[in-house]
Formats: structure tokens, sequence, C-alpha cells
């Protein structure tokens, strides 16, 4: 590809790239000590928002992209001599513009180059990693589109088991492991020298689970840090001066030994030797950052300069929201490179200024004619991506948006629900004869309702569809992910546990204290895990203690007793002869759930797992969301209140606080809406507007 402005602006200072010293023959005499200074700069997460652009919404959004993204890299890459970049992975999918790119491929099977990739082989990408969410639209796309980039992908962790591309063999790494790069860098006296990066990549073992589909019987997966000790030692071995670990995975525990196949394991990283930096990402947080300043302690953590157990640590973001950037201070002695110290830090794409309202960052400004020059490359695949979004589908009479929906039923995850159920209703002969006639169940949840309450971004995360002519737009907007639907067979029993796990959503309210107190988890409950069961009615104490932790694992008592399960109360069932079940006859009872397949196969709550899986559909559930609206001339998303929190029963006033986005919008649809007295208090730091909700009111 013809260099562009990209590459005229962000390669104007020495951008690093392998260098062959066989082919110069003039042999220079260089001082045998010296010093340089050498940044590692890294993307993570983009999720194929390569435009500054918010396709459900149809506008501008200055928060997101890697447009803006490549501007912040341009201007660290002024700044100093000596610059490498590295991409995290999630790159592929999560935006419209990575759905469209999907189904284009899936029409003619080929396209030139994806459009993130137009753009990052214009700005020099050292290495790209691969991230789970890349096994989304299967191994053949996956192929396709790194073979489009102009640098080389790593992974560590994931093998071939059979038909695997370029001739692999069962047991080997499906991808290259790690790239060990001679790179030329100026030292601080001016003179050229140069140093081996070596550079080596992971992927959670999860993917298995939550892309069975596409990876079932093809792939096997290793640890994330068993492949780091299988590979650290050889990289060293082979010449790597410094190691650059690119984790797609989250902080994780810190407790030891950890669980070799853990999600999260980057903590576990920081305690290999021979690392000497981690690029991290999966979790969409800003390391280093508030965010984890309750984590300082027990993960040796060093928010100041960006460790983790002193090894130089950071995580950008998501969406392009933040560059995640390492500078080292290197020594050259005795013919070889050490690192004298490093420091990382998280540089936003966006400030807010005084007045509240969020503005390009200084980083963006000093070189906006980079974001042009996106806009440029990936415009025939923007405007493909508006004409794909506004295809219509439907009409509703009813607003759709989910600034309630960790609080009582809500009308975007209903209508998820209730598209489910019709399309199992429709094809109930595609499951086992024997099982054909059992009650239907749909589990569905609130992928965007406040993001993860961990960056100001967070607060423009919520469903918004309004009233009127539906397009595939508001389809994606109200299911986020490319998820295929997937049908399992469980019990009563399960439901009651399923449901426990999904109520650790909710923080322990004190009925008693007139302290502040926060209802939602934020901290260890993603949104997405909040599950909504419909086909069945309950309610959620939270003033009982949750028996489940975010991962369904069973909480203890200071006594280290089980916690009983006892915040789900009245669950029942009512079959279509009026009759209802409740109690032990429920548990009994046997159903079939609707879902998708990153929660069928994940395994984490109660009755899923392959064991529980009886049917695996070709069709996304954001498809039969789609043809559920087409189906009606006006489709009707009305909640049908099956589920509520259980009114607390206090002597004193309560003072329980709920976030919400705060907007016009938000207001009003609060105001209208609410299904318990709320009245609006503050703002919080990262925008929210914070709510007190009245949770001794039975809710409407």
């Amino acid at each position: 590809m013809k260099k562009s402005l990209i590459a005229t602006v962000v390669l104007s200072t020495l951008a690093l790239s392998a260098c062959n010293s066989d082919n110069d023959k003039t042999v220079i005499e260089l001082p045998e000590e010296a010093t340089a200074q050498l940044r590692v700069l890294e993307t993570s997460d983009i999720h194929a928002n390569v435009m500054d652009f918010d396709y459900y919404k149809g506008r501008e959004d200055i928060t997101i992209g890697l447009a803006r993204t490549a501007a912040v890299v341009a201007t660290a890459r002024e700044e100093v001599a000596n610059t490498v970049l590295v991409d995290n992975g999630d790159l592929l999918q999560g935006s419209p513009m990575g759905d469209f790119v999907a189904a284009e491929y899936n029409e003619d099977r080929k396209f030139d180059t994806h459009p993130a990739h137009k753009v990052m082989n214009t700005m020099s990408y050292a290495v790209g990693n691969i991230g789970n969410h890349e096994f989304n639209y299967g191994l053949e796309f996956l192929k396709r589109a790194i073979d489009s980039a102009d640098f080389p992908y790593i992974n560590a962790n994931v093998l071939c088991k059979s038909d695997c591309w370029e001739g692999k063999s069962a047991g080997e790494p499906l991808f290259k492991p790690y790239d060990i790069q001679k790179t030329e860098i100026i030292d601080d006296n001016g003179d050229k020298r140069t140093i081996n990066i070596g550079y080596i990549g992971f992927v959670p073992p999860q993917i298995l689970q939550w892309d069975k589909q596409n990876l079932d019987g093809k792939v096997d997966v290793l640890g994330i840090a068993q492949a780091a000790n299988l590979y650290i030692t050889e990289m060293k071995n082979k010449g790597a001066d410094i190691i650059i670990a690119i984790p797609h995975s989250g902080l994780g525990s810190s407790e030891q030994p950890s669980d070799l196949m853990a999600e999260n394991a980057t903590h576990e990283l920081s305690l290999i030797d021979g690392i000497d930096a981690i690029m991290f990402g999966h979790s969409h947080a800003v390391f280093p950052g508030s965010t984890f300043s309750g984590d300082v302690d027990s993960h040796n953590l060093d928010l100041t300069k960006g460790t983790i157990n002193g090894v130089p640590a950071v995580m950008p973001g998501r969406w392009g929201d933040n560059m995640g950037q390492v500078d080292f201070q290197l020594a050259f002695k005795d013919d070889k490179w050490s690192i004298v110290s490093g420091t990382a830090e998280a540089r936003s794409i966006y400030i807010k200024n005084e007045q509240g309202d969020k503005v390009a960052s200084a980083d963006v400004e000093a070189n906006p004619e980079v974001i042009t020059e996106v806009q440029t490359l990936v415009a025939d695949e923007h405007q493909g991506t508006l004409d794909y979004v506004d295809a219509p589908i439907g009409e509703s009479d009813v607003d759709m948006y989910s600034f309630l929906a960790l609080v009582q039923d809500d009308p975007t995850v209903q209508i998820v629900g209730d598209a489910q159920i019709a399309y199992i209703e429709t094809n109930r002969s595609v499951l086992p004869e024997a099982i054909r006639d059992l009650p239907v169940l749909s589990a569905a949840a609130p992928f965007k309702a406040g993001g993860r309450h961990s960056t100001s971004s967070d607060a423009d995360s919520y469903v918004g569809v309004e009233k009127g002519q539906l397009t595939y737009k508001n389809a994606a907007d109200l299911y986020l992910y490319p998820n295929t639907v997937v049908v399992l067979q469980v019990e009563g029993s399960h439901v009651k546990s399923w449901l426990e796990c999904s109520a650790n959503q909710f923080n322990q309210i004190d009925p008693e204290s007139p302290a502040k107190q926060e209802l939602i988890n934020w901290d260890t409950h993603r949104t997405y895990n909040f599950d909504v069961i419909d086909g069945v009615t309950y309610q959620i104490d939270v003033t009982k203690p949750s028996a489940l932790d975010g991962d369904c694992a069973p909480r203890l008592d200071d006594q280290s007793n089980p916690i009983p399960q006892e915040r789900i109360v009245d669950l029942a069932y009512t079959n279509a002869d009026g009759i209802t079940i409740t109690g032990e006859e429920f548990a009994q009872q046997k159903f079939v759930v609707v879902s998708n397949n990153y929660r069928a196969f994940g395994g984490k709550f109660a009755g899923t797992g392959a064991d529980f899986v009886v049917y695996e559909a070709p069709d996304m559930n954001r498809d039969a969301l789609s043809k559920y609206i087409s189906s009606f001339e006006t489709v009707d998303p009305s909640i049908d209140n099956n589920w509520s929190i259980k009114p607390i029963e206090s002597n004193v006033t309560l003072d329980i606080e709920f976030p919400t986005q705060d907007s016009e919008i938000a207001n009003a649809f609060v105001a209208e809406h609410a299904a318990y007295p709320m009245v609006k208090k503050t703002t919080d730091a990262l925008g929210f507007a914070i709510y007190n909700i009245d949770l001794t009111a039975a809710g409407e």
C-alpha cells in the first residue's frame, strides 16, 4: 500500500523496523558503553472501532476510534527517538463495521484488506496479538484478515489440533508463538545501534468455550503462564535482549499458585523471570489508573510508575480511547543491553474541559491530519457500514433504553428474551424428540448498561433505540455480540442457582443502616453476566449476602461455611393451563433454556457447559432478533415484570445509590419509567448520574 499521511506524520521520527546488518559493509567503531531510551506503544481492544463514529447514534464520537488513537501514537513518536508499536488484540469484532466486513466476506469469501489493517499498515506496527474475539467469525475469516496485515501476528498458547492452515500438524502452535526482531535504535550520543526485541502473545484459554462452534476439534489451548514458561527461556537463549509480553488478559489473581487456565493472568506473568514489560488488555480498564487503587497491596502495584511486581505494565482501555506507553531507560555494556528503569502510562484520546464537556486531548490536537487520513483510508467501508446498519427491519412504538436495566425488568432485555423464545418455539422440531414439549425459558443480559463503570466512556455505554422505524443498527445496539443461539436442557434447581449467580450483580444492602450504600457491584460482576431468565417469575432479596461470586463459585462466611443461596425468592413457573409450581416441584421440573454460545459453553453458571447443550443453532442471536422484529408490523417490547427486587423492610431511611447515564434523555426516561421512587443526587467523577433509589417501595 502506498504510504499515506499517517506514515509521513507518525513515522517522521525514527519508527523502528528490523534491519539486516549483514548487508552493511561499513564498520563503525562505537563506544563500548552507551545509554538509550526506548518507548513501547500499545493499542488494544479496538473492536473494529476504526472510525471516530458511533454507528448506533449516527454521529461523530471523539471518545472512540483508531483514527484518534493513531493521532496519539503520532504525538508519542514525535517526543522520542526510538519507538515500537504493538496491538494487543480484539481488533476484528465489536462494532457494526466489524459485522459489515464479516457479512461481506460471508457473501463472496474474500476481501483485499481489512479496514483496521488498512490503517494499521500505515502505522508501522511491530506485531499484533490475537484476542479472543478474533475467533468470533471463524478461523477462515481470521486467517484472511491477518494475512492482510503488513506485520506479523503472534500467539503462544493456541495449538493446532486438526485441519490447520499452512500445513501445521497437531500439537504445533497455530500462530507464530513469538517474534524476535533486530531493531535499530539511536543511543543518547546519536549513534545507531541494534537491540533484539522479543514479543510474545497470549489469549484466554476460555476461547474453547466461548467460540466452541468455531474451534471445537480444531485447536487446543495452553494456559497463559504455562505457555510463557515454555518460551521465555528459549527467547532469551535465541538472543532477545528484552522481552515484551502481550497478553490479551486482565490483571487476575494475586494468589499463588494461580489457576493454570486462568482467563486473567497478567499478575502471574509479572512473576515470570525474563519478562521486561507487559502490554495487556481484555478487561477494558485503564492501567495504571484509579480503578486499581484497591489492588495496590494485594498485587504489588505502583500506580505512579505503572508497574506490577516491579514490571512496567499498561492496559489502554477499549475502543481506542487510550494508548498504552512503556518507557525504558537502557544501558549497553559488555556487548549486551540491560534495563535501567521502566515506567508505564496510558494516554487518553479525550479529556473533560472545565465545563465538563468531552474534548480532544492535546495529543490528538497535535496531529489532527492523522484523523483525516484514517477517514479517507476507510471511507468506502464507512459508507458500506452506514448502509448496512440503516437497512430497515421493522417498527416499534416504544422507546428502548437500558438506563434502568440493572434494577428492573427492561424492554432492551425483554425483546431479546422474547425473540429467543420465539426462535425455538417456531423451531421445536430441531430439538431431540424427548424434550420438544418441555417449557421454554430464555436467558438474556444487558450488554450495554454502564460498561464496567471504570472510565468516563462507560457513562455512554447504554442502549438507545428510539421508537419508530427499526434498522439492523438498532438490532446490533440491542444485541452487541455476534453470538449464536444455543439451547440447554436444565432442571429448576439449575435455574435457581443460575439466577443466584446473576444476583451477584448487587451488593448486599443493610436494611438498618442509614449510611450511603451502593447497590451495583461493579467490582466483581459484569453486567453481561446479569442474566434475566424469562418464562419464570422471581424476586431478588438484596438484603441477603450473595452466595456465589462473579465466577459463580461458592462464597464462604466467617466460619468458612458456604453462604446459603437465599437471594432468589418466590421463584415459580406457571404453565399454559395456569398451574403454578414452586419449591421442590419447581426444582425437579425440566426446562429448555435458550441462550447464546458464550453462556451455554462457558460452564460458569449452573446448567451451562457442553453436557447441558442439546442444540447449537446456525443463526446468530442478533439475526434471530432481527427476524423477530420483522415478523410484526409493529413489535411490542413491553416488559412482563417477571422479576423485581424484593421490597426492603426497614426502620430507618435508607440511602441506596444507583448510577446511570447523566443526560436529558436518561433523566426523562427515569422519571417516566422507574419502578421505584428515584431522586437524582449528584454526578460522579466518571460522569454517571447518581440516584437515590427507594427499594422499600414495591416495584411496579
